[in-house]
Formats: C-alpha cells, sequence, structure tokens
C-alpha cells in the first residue's frame, strides 16, 4: 500500500489533532493537583480521556486509507524539528490506549474509594492522566528522543501508581520498587541505543533515521544499537525471559491500575518494537532476520508455554492473569518474527483484542476482590452465581482468552495460525493450538471456582456498582463484538501492516 503524506499549514483545530491527543491529558494533570477536589478531579480526568479518545477516532478514519499524518511541532519542518507523525498503526494503538484509559475512569470511581485512601485520590487521578499522557505520546511521536521522553513520563507515574496499592497489601511496595529497578533498566538500554543511532546518523527523526540507515547500510554501531533498543524496549513489553517485574505489579497495584497496565502499557512497548524493527532499521538486514528467528521465536514459543503452565498451578486469580498476559505476549511476538503481513496483522490486531479482553477480565476480578476482600480462590466460591453480571464479564473474557470462535481472542489466532501456515511452519501452528488448551485448563479452574463451587455460607456479595458495572459489560460485549465485526480491528491492523512491510515505506516516504 502506497503512503502519502498530508502536509499543510495548520490552520484549525482539526489540524492541531496530533498534538492535542498528547496536550489535553498533560495539561489536566496539573490542573487536578491545583484544584485538589476529589470529585472534581475525577471530572477533569475523565473529560481530557474521553476528548483524547474522540480525537483518536477522527485520527484513525484519517488515517485507515493508508495515508500518512505529518504534523511539524512549532512551524519546524524535521528533521531538525520534533515531528507526530499518524499512520494506521499508531492510530489504532493511540485508540485502545485513550478508549481503554476512558472506560476504567468510571470503573476507578468506585474501586479507588475501596482501595486507596481518600487523601491520595487526587494524587491517584493527577498520576493516571500523567501515565496517559506518555503512553500516548510515545506511540503518537515521530521523534525516537521523544520516545524515550514519554516512556520515562509513563514509567515514573505508573511506579507510583503501583504502590498506591500498599493501603491493601504492602507487597505492592515491593513491587513497585522491583519495577522501578527493572524499568530504568529497560529505558537505560534504550537510551544507549538511541545514543549509538545518533552517533551513526546524526539524526532522531525516525523517517530520517530509516532514509539514513539504508543508505549507509548496517554497521557495527547500528547493530549495536537494534540490540540495546530490542532489549530495552523487551523488558518494557514484558517479554519472556524480561518479564520478571509484571506478575507482582500486576498482583498488587489497585485493580482499575491493573486493569490499565495490562490492556495499555505492554502494548505501547510492542508497538515501539514494530516501529523501531520496520521503520527505522530495515527487516532485509541480515542481523534483523537472525534475531528475529533465533530469539523471537524460541522465546516467544518459551512464554507461550511457560507462562501459561505457571497460570495453571496460580491460587490467586490477578496473579493468574497477570502470568496469562505474559503468555499473550508470546502470540505478538511471534507473529512479529514471522515476517510477513498475515503475521504482523496477527501482531496488532492480537495486541488491540488482548487489550480489550484483559481489561475485562481484571475489572472483573477487581469487581469480585471489592466483595471477597481477596483475590485467592479459596474466597471467591460461588461469587459467578452471587454476582451474575460481573460472572458474565468473566466468561466473556475467558472465553476470549481461549480463543474460542466467536470472541476477539479467535480472530488473532486464527490469522496468527494462517500466518504460520503462508511460512509453511506447520509445527509453529500446532504449537500455537497446543498452548491455547493450556489457557483451557487455568480458564476453566476460574469458571469453576466462581460457578461450580457453592458460595459461603451467609455469603451477600451482588453485581457492584453501576459506575464499575458499565465499563466491565461495555469490555464484555466487546470481546464478542469483535469476535464478529472484524472490520475496525483486522481491517486497521492489515493496513498498518501493509505500511509497515512497503519496503519499511510507513516512515520512509517523503
Amino acid at each position: 500500500m502506497s503512503a502519502t503524506e498530508v502536509h499543510h499549514v495548520a490552520k484549525t483545530l482539526m489540524d492541531h489533532l496530533p498534538i492535542l491527543q498528547v496536550v489535553i491529558p498533560l495539561m489536566s494533570a496539573p490542573l487536578i493537583v491545583m484544584i485538589g477536589n476529589r470529585n472534581l478531579a475525577w471530572l477533569i480526568a475523565f473529560a481530557a480521556s474521553a476528548a483524547s479518545f474522540v480525537i483518536a477516532c477522527l485520527l484513525l478514519s484519517d488515517v485507515i486509507d493508508g495515508s500518512v499524518i505529518s504534523y511539524h511541532i512549532g512551524g519546524w519542518a524535521p528533521p531538525l524539528g520534533i515531528e507526530y507523525r499518524i499512520d494506521a498503526l499508531n492510530a489504532l494503538v493511540l485508540l485502545l490506549i485513550s478508549g481503554i484509559g476512558t472506560i476504567v475512569l468510571p470503573y476507578a470511581y468506585t474501586s479507588v474509594k475501596a482501595e486507596i485512601p481518600q487523601r491520595l485520590h487526587t494524587l491517584f487521578y493527577a498520576l493516571y492522566m500523567l501515565c496517559l499522557t506518555g503512553l500516548l505520546g510515545m506511540v503518537a511521536t515521530g521523534d525516537a528522543f521523544n520516545v524515550f521522553v514519554f516512556l520515562e513520563i509513563s514509567s515514573l507515574s505508573t511506579y507510583v501508581l503501583v504502590s498506591l496499592g500498599a493501603n491493601k497489601d504492602t507487597r505492592a511496595l515491593t513491587a513497585a520498587y522491583d519495577y522501578l529497578i527493572m524499568g530504568t533498566i529497560g529505558a537505560t538500554f534504550f537510551v544507549i541505543g538511541l545514543g549509538m543511532l545518533y552517533m551513526a546518523t546524526g539524526t532522531l527523526n525516525m523517517a530520517d533515521l530509516a532514509d539514513r540507515i539504508a543508505e549507509q547500510g548496517a554497521n557495527r554501531t547500528v547493530q549495536a544499537a537494534f540490540t540495546f533498543i530490542v532489549v530495552g524496549m523487551g523488558l518494557k513489553a514484558a517479554m519472556y525471559p524480561l518479564h520478571h517485574w509484571l506478575p507482582n505489579a500486576y498482583t498488587y497495584a489497585p485493580s482499575a491500575v491493573t486493569t490499565f497496565l495490562a490492556a495499555t502499557a505492554t502494548k505501547a512497548a510492542i508497538y515501539v518494537l514494530l516501529r523501531f524493527m520496520f521503520s527505522v532499521f530495515n527487516p532485509g538486514f541480515h542481523f534483523e532476520d537472525w534475531t528475529l528467528y533465533l530469539i523471537f521465536i524460541p522465546f516467544a514459543l518459551l512464554a507461550m508455554f511457560a507462562a501459561s503452565f505457571v497460570a495453571v498451578f496460580q491460587t490467586n486469580l490477578k496473579r493468574m492473569l497477570a502470568f496469562s498476559s505474559i503468555a499473550q505476549i508470546g502470540y505478538m511476538l511471534l507473529g512479529i518474527a514471522m515476517l510477513n503481513a498475515t503475521g504482523l496483522s496477527a501482531s496488532i490486531v492480537h495486541l488491540v483484542n488482548h487489550g480489550i479482553t484483559k481489561a475485562a477480565l481484571f475489572m472483573g476480578a477487581g469487581a469480585l476482590i471489592l466483595y471477597s476482600g481477596s483475590a485467592f480462590f479459596d474466597n471467591l466460591n460461588g461469587l459467578g452465581r452471587k454476582m451474575p453480571l460481573t460472572g458474565a464479564t468473566m466468561v466473556a473474557g475467558g472465553l476470549s482468552l481461549i480463543g474460542v470462535p466467536g470472541t476477539a481472542g479467535f480472530i488473532s489466532k486464527w490469522v496468527l495460525v494462517q500466518a504460520a501456515f503462508e511460512n509453511g511452519w506447520w509445527i509453529i501452528a500446532v504449537a500455537i493450538m497446543l498452548s491455547s488448551l493450556l489457557a483451557v485448563i487455568y480458564v476453566w479452574r476460574m469458571f469453576e471456582v466462581l460457578y461450580l463451587t457453592a458460595p459461603d455460607e451467609g455469603c451477600t456479595a451482588t453485581d457492584p456498582p453501576l459506575p464499575m458495572l458499565i465499563p466491565m459489560l461495555i469490555l464484555a460485549v466487546s470481546c464478542i463484538w469483535f469476535g464478529f465485526d472484524t472490520e475496525l480491528t483486522l481491517g486497521s491492523a492489515q493496513v498498518a501492516a501493509d505500511g509497515l512491510l512497503a519496503g519499511s515505506a510507513g516512515m520512509m516516504a517523503h
């Protein structure tokens, strides 16, 4: 698909959408702190998130035909000036991040009251908006160093958000500390890689980087930069075996934080990996081929089986879902490593579908924990019967996680199997199906506890209040909806994959 660029002088508000996408949530964070009112804090956060979501919808509708929007900040033309560059790939990821960011906030309004001390509520909403800003900025920018800046904004706020779970369990502090150490190492690797790229090319604009690397070929410095960037982002994406920060962070963070992070943070990191691998470095380089075949594929398969196997033996619902996330990231990396349009489409559509699915499951888990006081299976006996709508959310999310036909999860796994057959990798196709059977085991354990075990005597649990329930049901319906209507998810993913593979044309067309 040929990429066309939209270059024009920004005259109307609509022309500024790429920057407004990031500026609106960024401005809301200090505003929340200055006002200091808990209810107003929520209102400002929700309005800013919803605005970002509307902007993401408008941007995706603009680039779904394969065009590229190039927005020059301050009127400085790239590569000297910073550029925001929107195409089908990042418009879809922006839609996911802003959509989840918006839908988690009504849920958070109730869950935060139960899990975080009242004096910290405004801090929570301010940090939440900073985290959202960082993730949106990472995805929207066309400047490599800007990716690092936004990565740090999202990471620093995330560490504090995870630690806010200490009111319920002090292990949240250890989880946040582990995440801080691992996240800092990942960010350091990433910025060292950027430094090497700058040393080799003299530029940090991604489109310009792609041109210069293509012109001068892959020298030792560029190869080392590639390695550092892959390891740094691999840590952020919880790529097996760099995933050790993730289970504790997801388990002990407040429910709203876990939901938001599980659906967005690792997905933004996978996006950055995709962008650098296909838009900055050329997959035609021999060293990148070998990295994908000798490192990505074995580790992706290990993640799919080892993390699913570990999930089977977990006794804590949130921890089980956390290990499941590591396995699902394996599927995304496997699609990238197939180096064909179908595999890339599978990775991109799984990135979106898994985000929706895992958000539904963690929201449901949060509602169950709200009434049981614990995420351990022993405390959740029969709650699916007592809380029918929450149980229905867990069923829809669980079926999508397995990849049952008629759910969003099935679409991405089906496309991934097709990609494996396209390459003649029938063993990999079988592995994808076998690893899904492990998901059947741990999801069945969840269903068994919720429905086939008698509720505890005197259990008075009911479905949570509407602010928590409505977002859960919207996500549960989405898990089914996107299993049938694939025009938005798979359609956008195919356009994005074509853009990435067209000789890395998505970023190189000038």
